[in-house]
């Protein structure tokens, strides 16, 4: 019985992520047909106008939004392993703000010099940015004992990396810092082809790493001392939990800029789901979860208020912040009873 509900599970995330994929390419201003999508894709020919509209923007947008939404769940359930909370992430952490701020300093020395910025530059000055916030979470953690206090002390830090980078946006001089501003609240409108192929490669080969370490992960999650009686390295694999995890979010935050509660809200949806903490379910799960819900949200941020596309952490706030509260409501009642 179980195996047929794993199955199922899995069944309805694919269907959903292939649903809203399929949405996200076909609705916007301009409507167009599954029928002349599946033709535009396929290579036949058809309408040069709708063509363009979708493998140069509409297409690369959606697989951008499934690619990164799969990477920040994974790296939300990756920091809810590392430190045994339920409401851990890398937004929550101020792990994604960190990126922000090394991002928008790289990005506006490049534009003040009018020198061109490479995915990959991005990218590694977003993991430096997630490395040096992630250091200031764990030494708080040496020093607080409690979680909800080293919660505060990564909001803190997320919203001084924020004060920061919003200062660096405003007084930046280029003309183009309009496309940085609308970077810095969270988007994933310009995707290239170029983008979607590198974020591709960094996103599946980190997350192979992550599913590569499912018996780690699950002998991790029954306590230190139990990992340690099985063999495991406890601090070489907390090392790689936070290595991979701040690959997984700077990849998003170079290309999408920061993007709210999706991290801690999908592993909690997916485990409701599936009815198990087992990390080799748990992990293609959030993955599949992360994809669909983000998906659903970019949908929404571009139609609902069309013309007007509100920023994709505006949509996952409205959705993951519920999700967040019950969470904790659920955690206050458990250690009640």
């Amino acid at each position: 019985m179980k195996g047929n509900r794993y199955w199922i599970a899995f069944l309805v995330l694919a269907a959903l992520l292939l649903v809203f994929l399929g949405i996200n390419v076909c609705a916007g201003s301009v409507g167009i047909p599954l029928s002349e999508v599946i033709k535009i894709v396929s290579g036949s020919r058809a309408d040069q106008v709708s063509a363009d509209i979708v493998m140069q923007i509409r297409l690369p947008r959606a697989l951008a939004a499934a690619i990164l939404g799969g990477g920040l769940a994974l790296s939300g359930y990756l920091l809810q392993t590392f430190f045994h909370n339920p409401i851990a992430g890398p937004f929550i952490l101020g792990i994604s703000s960190g990126a922000k701020l090394t991002v928008a300093l790289v990005m506006v020395a490049a534009l003040g010099k009018a020198v061109q910025v490479s995915s990959m530059t991005m990218i590694l000055a977003a993991f430096a940015g997630a490395m040096i916030s992630m250091g200031f979470v764990l030494l708080m953690s040496r020093v607080m004992d409690q979680m909800s206090m080293l919660i505060v002390s990564g909001v803190m830090i997320g919203y001084i990396c924020s004060a920061i980078t919003d200062f660096i946006v405003t007084f930046a001089d280029d003309a183009n810092i309009v496309n940085l501003h609308n970077w810095s609240k969270g988007s994933f409108s310009g995707i290239s082809w170029e983008n979607v192929w590198i974020m591709t490669v960094v996103i599946f080969a980190a997350s192979f790493c992550v599913f590569l370490m499912s018996k780690p992960i699950s002998a991790y999650q029954m306590g230190e001392s139990y990992a340690r009686n099985m063999g495991l390295n406890v601090q070489l694999f907390r090392a790689l939990l936070v290595i991979l995890s701040s690959v997984l979010s700077a990849c998003v935050t170079a290309f999408a800029g920061p993007v709210s509660f999706v991290g801690i809200a999908v592993p909690h949806l997916v485990k409701s789901l599936f009815k198990t903490t087992r990390p080799i379910l748990m992990i293609p799960g959030c993955f599949l979860g992360g994809a669909a819900f983000c998906l659903l949200c970019d949908l929404l941020a571009r139609i609902l208020f069309a013309p007007t596309e509100l920023s994709i952490s505006t949509m996952t706030a409205v959705f993951g912040a519920p999700v967040v509260i019950v969470v904790m409501i659920r955690r206050k009642k458990e250690k009640a009873s």
